[in-house]
């Protein structure tokens, strides 16, 4: 990978779902890990875009899919996909209970005319 110094190994994940779209009462479509601080957040499909936000606010170059069976990372600075990388602290992926879109409850039933 290109930034190796964007990848924070033993950091855990920050929660089971996007830190902003909880926060505020939201949806997401996926999820995203931030490899650096464990931000998890909601991927650019998603209403609100808030991995890429948060590579916007914090510089951190990476990121690492929170949806189950997936785990390529994204490097925003190169726009390189990688399909493989180093392990990062557990768990891997959202809850497999946790239903895609989610959570539960708080995805509006015409979702799928909001996804970008």
């Amino acid at each position: 990978m290109t930034s190796p110094d964007g990848i924070a190994p033993s950091v855990p994940p920050s929660g089971t779902g996007c830190a902003e779209c909880d926060a505020a009462g939201g949806w997401w479509f996926h999820l995203r890990r931030c490899a650096l601080c464990g931000h998890i957040g909601c991927c650019d499909d998603s209403p609100e875009r808030h991995a890429t936000a948060h590579h916007a606010a914090t510089g951190h170059p990476l990121i690492r899919s929170f949806e189950p069976g997936e785990e390529w990372f994204w490097d925003f600075d190169s726009g390189e996909l990688y399909t493989s990388g180093p392990e990062l602290a557990p768990p891997a992926h959202h809850p497999a209970d946790q239903p895609t879109p989610g959570p539960a409850g708080r995805v509006p039933a015409d979702w799928a005319d909001t996804l970008r």
